[in-house]
């Protein structure tokens, strides 16, 4: 195969591995924004009662203990949401990834489909959707949820931002973000690419697991904010992009770190009055 002819392959597969994640991001957008129709209710007052997200209106009374079919509800909610936010700032590795293994199968050597290296990366959130999930039945039970999956405490929601401000500013953060925002330098500290799935899996687990201590404690936010309120979840995926994305992501980061101490401060003192 002649460059021009390889170039022209490996263009034509940017674009349809890029449309793949676009229609993939976009599918979660859009069951996200139905689930919060759905728990809207048109404005309802819903006091006594708590919504399953499940997109067809089922109502349970709050008292009522979880069933099985709420737990995984739940969890699917978080795991899409999760798919919808994270996905769009992931792009670069995913893309960086399908291009080397284009190269490499057009020069006959073996390489992992790039939809392992996706896989791991999505198995990382998914397994933080399910600590979402088990976090949100302790606290609902212990009466601290309203029926729109907000914190019912304000000094618990001051709390969650002061917690998420500081880690905006240590150590940890700055180590995962620094994986999270270069394809390259992570694929040179942990072995370069993988030319077997299973490999290749690990490799996008070990990925997504930076992501997730990058990103976990922003993500509680949510539980101040409404984990089904669309605004909250808008403005914090753009966070994570602009931190990811961009040459003064580190900057941005503790620009919010500031911004959800004080805003924890505020409530913090508003509670104690």
């Amino acid at each position: 195969m002649t460059d021009s002819a390889l170039e022209t392959v490996l263009r034509r597969d940017r674009w349809i591995v890029g449309g793949a994640i676009g229609i993939i991001v976009a599918l979660a957008w859009g069951y996200v924004l139905w689930l919060a129709r759905d728990m809207d209710m048109g404005g309802m007052d819903m006091t006594g009662f708590r919504m399953i997200p499940a997109g067809i209106g089922i109502m349970l009374p709050a008292d009522e203990p979880w069933r099985a079919i709420e737990f995984a509800y739940v969890f699917l909610m978080w795991a899409v949401m999760m798919v919808g936010m994270m996905a769009p700032s992931a792009a670069p590795m995913i893309l960086m990834y399908a291009r080397v293994a284009r190269q490499a199968k057009a020069q006959g050597k073996p390489f992992a489909a790039t939809g392992w290296f996706a896989a791991g990366y999505l198995l990382a959130w998914s397994g933080f959707s399910l600590v979402a999930t088990f976090l949100q039945w302790l606290v609902e039970r212990a009466a601290l949820l309203d029926s729109r999956m907000t914190l019912a405490s304000n000094l618990l929601g001051a709390v969650v931002l002061i917690a998420a401000g500081i880690y905006q500013w240590t150590p940890l953060k700055d180590v995962c973000l620094v994986q999270c925002q270069s394809p390259l330098l992570f694929l040179i500290r942990h072995g370069g690419f993988r030319d077997h799935p299973r490999g290749c899996l690990l490799l996008g687990l070990r990925h997504g697991g930076y992501c997730v201590g990058c990103c976990w404690l922003l993500m509680a936010i949510l539980f101040v904010g409404g984990v089904m309120n669309v605004l909250w979840i808008a403005l914090l995926a753009l966070l994570v992009l602009l931190e990811k994305l961009t040459p003064v992501g580190r900057w941005i980061a503790r620009a919010a770190g500031v911004a959800c101490a004080m805003a924890g401060a505020w409530l913090l003192v508003s509670s104690l009055r």
